[in-house]
């Protein structure tokens, strides 16, 4: 009767443990969501981020990451997991799974200690150009304060963001004289990694 009181316990304690590793990743979320690159639910991951992963009680499973290039990372006992554009929490249940099948009921806790992929590049003329990281949310006007704003060469109705999504790269028109003006506020769309803001 004793062990099976034990057990009873035991399980409840798992139990317990199991839903506060899960509030420890939705936690995670929050402080990972200031970059800009953003889903449903959270921030996207990018290729160049380093992520901290641990699984709770497993000193073997403690380690910290790459997304590769490819958009996946590898983890012992999981192989590679897809992370590109995906949220933390998505992430950590993917990992959670794959390690259930070798650890019983394991407490996954995921970080973003550096969200290296997140970087927007301003070129052409303006005071600053080069690659700028975005850890928060950045729209057309801000990243060209960032670039030290305009030369007096620059052409401000004839800005363009280059966009890559897949293989399709889209250059979306931006007028600052419309901006300055008041006018068509819509254009100063909120930037996505790896955009190009080109200043002719």
């Amino acid at each position: 009767m004793i062990n099976g009181l034990r057990a009873g316990v035991s399980g409840l304690i798992v139990a317990i443990l199991a839903l506060t590793g899960t509030a420890w990743a939705a936690d995670e979320a929050p402080r990972a969501a200031a970059p800009a690159a953003t889903v449903a639910g959270g921030y996207g991951v990018n290729p160049g981020d380093i992520l901290e992963i641990s699984v709770w009680r497993e000193e073997g499973l403690q380690k910290q990451v790459i997304v590769r290039p490819d958009g996946y990372f590898s983890f012992p006992l999981t192989g590679d997991i897809r992370a590109e554009g995906r949220t933390i929490e998505d992430i950590r249940r993917d990992v959670a799974t794959s390690v259930s099948r070798f650890v019983p009921d394991p407490v996954v806790s995921i970080a973003i200690l550096e969200p290296r992929g997140s970087k927007v590049y301003i070129i052409g003329q303006v005071n600053r150009a080069g690659e700028y990281p975005i850890n928060r949310f950045v729209d057309v006007v801000q990243a060209i304060s960032m670039a030290g704003g305009f030369t007096p060469f620059a052409q401000l109705d004839n800005i363009k963001i280059l966009r890559r999504e897949g293989t399709t790269q889209t250059a979306i028109p931006f007028s600052y004289g419309d901006i300055a003006a008041g006018k068509r506020l819509q254009q100063n769309i909120v930037l996505k990694p790896g955009d190009t803001v080109l200043v002719p």
